[in-house]
């Protein structure tokens, strides 16, 4: 009897231990099914660089979340990945709600998947753009996977940034930085009363992203870069004009 009751008490102590709270800090990072651990963490080293309190949802987390209890948030923040499983591992409901939410006034960054995922993308996409759907950044048709590609940014500066199977972003929002075709790379626009930022490069790449790549812009001014863009969508402070 001693070891069953023992026994129910481990489960109910795993259980529960399983089972995370989300706080109500002002930013929420989605970091499950589909996300790139590697960007998970790179983002949460920016967050705790510049002393950003957030909370974390996984796919199970943030589909019990209903409209109300993500809008408790300012900003979420969804990772690079694979867009489509990000999708599959959400339900319909939770992308109305994320939607609903955005368009009640919480903002919303997407990176490299994260921004396909904002898009009319398949697989439970957001579609806060209107019906836009994103397509990838020209260097995918010419076989090319990653590469360090310089974004030109309205105050004149361009920087060399990690780019990984990322989107360009025509046809939707102001443009903050383009690619060198001309395409591009940050956009920011409004989605009812939230403000949205999407990305289709990885500023906040570490140095080991940067391997076997040649870049001109040193790692520090990148990340300072991806910090911008946090507080921009947090603040729903526009970065289009210099």
């Amino acid at each position: 009897m001693i070891r069953h009751l023992a026994l129910a008490g481990l489960v109910l102590l795993v259980a529960a231990c399983s089972v995370r709270p989300i706080g109500d800090g002002p930013i929420l990072l989605f970091t499950g099914a589909g996300t790139s651990r590697e960007d998970v963490t790179a983002l949460e080293s920016i967050l705790d660089e510049q002393h950003l309190p957030y909370s974390t949802a996984d796919s199970r987390q943030l589909n019990a979340l209903d409209e109300s209890q993500l809008r408790r948030h300012r900003l979420l923040i969804v990772p690079g990945g694979n867009f489509l499983n990000i999708g599959s591992g959400l339900t319909a409901a939770t992308a109305d709600n994320i939607r609903r939410a955005v368009h009640g006034g919480m903002n919303y960054l997407g990176v490299c998947a994260g921004a396909f995922f904002a898009g009319d993308s398949p697989n439970n996409g957001l579609n806060l753009t209107g019906g836009v759907r994103f397509g990838f950044y020209s260097a995918e048709a010419r076989g090319i996977r990653k590469a360090a590609v310089p974004i030109a940014i309205p105050s004149g500066r361009t920087l060399d940034v990690y780019w990984e199977d990322g989107p360009q972003l025509s046809g939707w929002g102001a443009i903050v930085a383009t690619y060198p075709d001309g395409t591009p790379a940050v956009v920011e626009g409004s989605a009812g009363n939230g403000w949205v930022l999407l990305s289709g490069v990885h500023p906040e790449a570490p140095a080991d992203w940067r391997r076997g790549l040649t870049f001109a812009t040193p790692v520090a001014a990148d990340r300072e870069y991806a910090a911008t863009l946090i507080r921009s969508a947090l603040n729903g402070v526009s970065l289009a004009h210099p």
